[in-house]
């Protein structure tokens, strides 16, 4: 693993070569971090959001970042919470990797992401930070451009919740 890195902090202020939208599937802004992506990139976003008539869970768009500090925003459709038993775990990790997939394509070096599909979506914290922190490290091992993930965590409990996965894993 090169390097992961897990903050408390506003993604849509974080200066890096790409951020990742934990987006709902019609990639046209919704509530939590899509929305702040969204207001903060300016209309532009939307525009160019548009062309792609939305992206399915799993799968993963990528557009420049507009007035974001990252030069460019992946979208990334993460799964609804229906119990464990619908696909979700195989989902979350597809958003995590075809990403980082994109990210890797586009020459990016440093990619930050939110705590995908554990707001509005629901899906369990610690079982979705375990998800994330195995797929980004089996990506790691095969990127030939990604060098640093940042996990940027909203809150306190989503930040514990990575940070404790990480030191588990990377102790």
């Amino acid at each position: 693993m090169e390097q992961l890195k897990v903050i408390q902090g506003d993604i849509t202020k974080f200066q890096c070569d790409a951020i990742v939208n934990a987006a709902n599937t019609t990639l046209m802004g919704g509530g939590g971090v899509d929305g702040a992506i969204h207001r903060a990139a300016g209309p532009a976003l939307y525009t160019a959001c548009e062309k792609f008539h939305g992206c399915p869970t799993g799968e993963a768009r990528i557009t420049r970042g507009f007035n974001l500090p990252a030069r460019y925003i992946i979208h990334t459709p993460g799964p609804i919470w229906r119990g464990g038993h619908s696909g979700e775990p195989q989902l979350l990790a597809n958003s995590y990797h075809n990403s980082l997939q994109l990210a890797d394509r586009y020459g990016c070096q440093t990619v930050a992401f939110p705590s995908i599909s554990t707001g509005v979506y629901a899906y369990p914290l610690e079982q979705a930070a375990a998800i994330a922190v195995q797929t980004i490290e089996k990506f790691m091992l095969e990127a030939r451009n990604v060098r640093e993930v940042t996990m940027v965590c909203f809150d306190a409990k989503t930040f514990q919740a990575y940070q404790d996965r990480v030191e588990y894993r990377f102790p």
